[in-house]
């Protein structure tokens, strides 16, 4: 019978990193991410509102479902993007790969799950802190990217392999697996994106741009 694993959820840690790295923070901006600096972020990201949010649920119960259930061999960061669940991270053996994937499936509203567990020891505290550090330098690439949008990407870094999700059309994906893969400490790119044809890209923008307008004439 499994016992409950060290379970993470990354992107609440790397939103403190955000919030105190000198990456994100430029000497005229303030430290706190105040609601509108939220609410900027929900308002660009290519998921309408109740997708974002829904992804967070699922992040949260799947976390909740596997928390401490391969006791101190496991650590299993949990990363759900437009409902497609990524899990990263190391477990003992290939049954515990396996049933972490099935506690996930039961979980409301997933729609596919993509199984990067390695088969191994967690990783250290030291290897987890320079996976966060790695990420952060990949999204100030992605901010200096002309051509991308970088909210467009969700970046996951686990010992060394950046995993990229998103909804981005295939152009946008190869760029940004480029600028990820030149980033130093990178040791491979694993792409795991939504893709999008270049006219949907031009229907979301025009969506977006009438919320924008609605919400402005209110």
């Amino acid at each position: 019978m499994f016992r409950k694993p060290a379970i993470s959820l990354r992107p609440l840690m790397l939103a403190a990193m955000v919030a105190t790295s000198a990456w994100a923070v430029s000497a005229c901006a303030p430290v706190v991410l105040g609601s509108a600096y939220v609410g900027t972020m929900a308002a660009t990201d290519r998921r309408t509102v109740g997708i974002q949010v829904e992804d967070k649920n699922i992040e949260l119960k799947a976390a909740n479902r596997l928390s401490g259930r391969y006791g101190e061999k496991g650590h299993i960061n949990v990363n759900s993007y437009n409902r497609k669940v990524l899990l990263t991270g190391e477990v003992p053996d290939e049954a515990a790969k396996r049933d972490a994937e099935e506690q996930v499936r039961g979980v409301e509203n997933v729609r596919a799950i993509v199984n990067e567990l390695q088969i191994g020891m967690p990783t250290s505290l030291a290897t987890r802190s320079n996976d966060l550090f790695i990420e952060g330098k990949i999204k100030a690439s992605l901010v200096d990217a002309k051509d991308l949008f970088a909210n467009s990407f969700r970046i996951v870094v686990e010992n060394g392999v950046a995993y990229l999700m998103g909804r981005v059309t295939e152009r946008e994906g190869k760029r940004g697996a480029e600028i990820a893969a030149g980033v130093s400490g990178v040791k491979k790119v694993v792409k795991v994106f939504d893709y999008i044809t270049e006219e949907e890209l031009q229907n979301l923008a025009k969506v977006k741009a009438e919320e924008e307008d609605g919400a402005g004439g209110r």
